[in-house]
């Protein structure tokens, strides 16, 4: 495994999504346990969750105590594994998704968080996203209290616009330490929020890192994927998945960029994780450089 930096801390350069084994179409518990138990054996250090990863209505933090739950009963140390998560969104259990970024609600679901992962404070705790009800420095104004408070180690924000990024940059300081926006082979308009989050010092974690590669786990069962791209046509080459391809191609954008791919088997992260062993040629990389099909 090799190594990146969020908030002077060291974690693999290819994380867990882990919201695919607590939302819609889940897999059974011991299915879920063993990937997060492949990611582990893997060299994953690093897992992506929140509190409203759940399906239905009446179970959020879901996601978080399985985690929780996988830790503890890993034979392994996992000391070195930061865990992070998010508040400020919810589910109503029939499939949407809503918003509430108001300090109080973030403090509340916060405190929440760190007692469903057993943590006396949260190594990274995001702001899942803007509230367009709340003005965003009170929202980023929270943190700053969790911070203070010792709830949170580190602070982090999440589907958001430079002038954002910009601004919780001067109320958090050093403390802000990642930016977590959509960004992919087909989805790259956070390029903006990625130059800048990499000349701010800041982690930058692709969600749905894989889009036009393989189904995100937003899109469900019937959603879109593509096929016969460069991003297949390189992986044939280099006798990988075209997904280990685009998860060494978002590592070769910046420094910065740490993805979280989203899995619900253990043959999935375990793939995912070697692309950290994939270097890219030049001639690849411009080969990678157009924005896949629709």
């Amino acid at each position: 495994m090799r190594y990146r930096t969020i908030a002077h801390t060291a974690v693999s350069a290819v994380g867990l999504g882990a919201m695919p084994l607590s939302i819609e179409h889940r897999p059974d518990e011991t299915q879920a346990i063993a990937t997060i138990h492949a990611a582990l054996d893997a060299g994953v250090t690093l897992i992506d969750t929140a509190d409203s990863y759940h399906w239905h209505a009446g179970e959020a933090g879901h996601n978080e105590l399985l985690i929780a739950r996988a830790l503890a009963r890993y034979g392994g140390d996992t000391s070195g594994v930061l865990v992070a998560t998010k508040g400020g969104r919810g589910r109503p259990g029939d499939g949407s998704w809503t918003v509430t970024a108001t300090p109080a609600h973030l403090k509340q679901a916060a405190e929440a968080s760190a007692k469903r992962l057993g943590v006396d404070a949260i190594g990274l705790y995001q702001l899942h996203k803007p509230d367009p009800a709340v003005p965003w420095a009170e929202s980023v104004g929270a943190l700053r209290e969790l911070l203070d408070a010792g709830t949170i180690r580190a602070a982090g924000i999440s589907n958001v616009t430079t002038a954002q990024i910009r601004q919780a940059h001067q109320i958090l300081g050093e403390a802000l330490a990642s930016v977590q926006n959509q960004y992919s082979p087909a989805v790259r308009d956070s390029e903006p929020e990625l130059q800048l989050s990499t000349q701010l010092g800041l982690a930058f974690l692709p969600w749905s890192p894989l889009g036009g590669i393989s189904r995100s786990s937003l899109d469900g069962p019937t959603g879109p994927t593509s096929i016969g791209t460069a991003f297949h046509r390189i992986a044939a080459e280099h006798g990988v998945s075209p997904q280990r391809i685009a998860l060494a191609w978002l590592l070769a954008r910046s420094p910065a960029v740490l993805p979280v791919p989203g899995a619900s088997r253990p043959a999935s992260i375990t793939d995912s994780a070697r692309a950290v062993e994939l270097t890219l040629s030049t001639e690849e990389l411009a080969q990678l450089e157009d924005v896949l099909p629709g």
